[in-house]
């Protein structure tokens, strides 16, 4: 009988549009997971906890990991760094589990280059652009200056959703929780299929 194995699952969308609703809706129904977080080497904030929020590291611990090609990509920012850390992710991904990143259309395309094989991604979006402001301005969270942001980067977004594997118009939250649980199914299977040499071993065995 063949292990499950562990796959990636990238979530793309303009801000707004709902994905973390969406993701508390379907994380019970998707089996054993690993939501992805940046590293960082600043001082965590009142509240904040390791692995939770954020992997909290030193500099030099940082600086390591940079010379070792252990990020998938990171920044200096403000005097501290920041990036997407591969440890974590090579850890769940050989625990079998699905890691979910929650990041925009540049950080999905770096990780598309460095782990595409087991990589499936959706665009999520709302039906349309009206739709989309509506909800910034409902959520009642942003200035009038943050939300005219929002949507120019999202008229940008859009273009790239043909990159992706699959998009959801998040209209119907129960509707689109079905389709992304049946894609995050599905990217479990899609990883099996790239470790052909495993496959025809276990099949012979």
């Amino acid at each position: 009988m063949m292990e499950k194995k562990g796959a990636i699952l990238i979530l793309s969308g303009p801000s707004g549009c709902g994905k973390s609703t969406l993701l508390k809706t379907v994380y019970d129904k998707i089996g054993d997971y690993h939501f992805s977080i940046s590293t960082t080497t600043r001082e965590p904030r009142v509240g904040e906890k390791n692995g939770v929020d954020y992997y909290f590291a030193s500099r030099k611990e940082f600086e390591e990991d940079i010379e070792n090609g252990e990020f998938l990509e990171w920044a200096e920012v403000h005097g501290n760094y920041y990036g997407t850390s591969l440890k974590p992710i090579k850890a769940a991904v050989s625990q079998g589990k699905l890691v979910i990143f929650d990041i925009d259309v540049q950080g999905h395309n770096i990780v598309r280059k460095k782990l595409d094989d087991i990589v499936t991604s959706v665009f999520i979006t709302t039906p349309s652009l009206k739709d989309l402001e509506k909800r910034l301005k409902n959520r009642d969270t942003d200035s009038k200056e943050v939300i005219e942001k929002r949507l120019i980067n999202a008229k940008t977004e859009i273009k790239s959703f043909r990159n992706y594997d699959y998009f959801i118009i998040n209209d119907d939250l129960k509707k689109a929780s079905k389709e992304l649980v049946c894609i995050a199914r599905i990217a479990r299977i899609k990883a099996k299929l790239f470790d052909k040499e495993e496959s025809i071993k276990n099949w012979i065995e």
